[in-house]
């Protein structure tokens, strides 16, 4: 399974596009039915300890730090898409992702413990979708300079995810 590969063909937007980028890579299915899907966790559950550790390049995150990034991406998306849900006029901001892993343990952790926090994150996530009302995944909300719904915004998260996997899968060539 290689995400990118199945969406790329179709995509006018690259990854510094942000929003429009990560939507495309999601696809045409509904954010919910996205949430539940299990390909990622079936991946990385095929992923030892060792491999976990792995990195590219010197400089470049550990499949851990990526793992954990996805983790930290959702739950910072997944609140936000609380607060659009109940109406709340805000901005999607962005957010220094560097500093966030930098500031992290994700490579002191064991790749089950991170797995675990991410299948427990991605639970809680579900549980909150399934609560959204028609009405409420249509609420609109601006995402740097694009107006999108929470369906969307939801999506991408799911979008940013793929492309995680995605660099895991070609360039640590697990």
């Amino acid at each position: 399974m290689v995400y990118l590969n199945t969406f790329i063909a179709d995509m006018k937007y690259l990854p510094q596009d942000g929003f429009p980028y990560y939507l495309g890579l999601a696809g045409s299915d509904r954010a919910i039915s996205l949430f539940r899907s299990n390909d990622t966790f079936e991946f990385l559950d095929s992923l030892n300890e060792q491999t976990s550790n792995s990195r590219y390049a010197p400089d470049k995150w550990s499949i851990k730090q990526v793992v954990g990034h996805i983790v930290d991406h959702e739950r910072i998306k997944i609140n936000r898409a609380f607060f659009l849900s109940r109406g709340q006029d805000l901005e999607l901001w962005g957010y220094d992702q560097e500093s966030l892993v930098n500031g992290s343990r994700f490579d002191e952790l064991s790749f089950v413990e991170l797995l675990n926090d991410f299948k427990n994150v991605r639970a809680a996530s579900i549980s909150l979708i399934e609560g959204f009302s028609a009405f409420q995944l249509a609420l609109k909300g601006q995402a740097r300079q694009y107006e999108v719904t929470l369906e969307e915004f939801l999506k991408s998260i799911i979008g940013h995810e793929r492309h995680h996997i995605t660099i895991i899968q070609e360039r640590y060539q697990v």
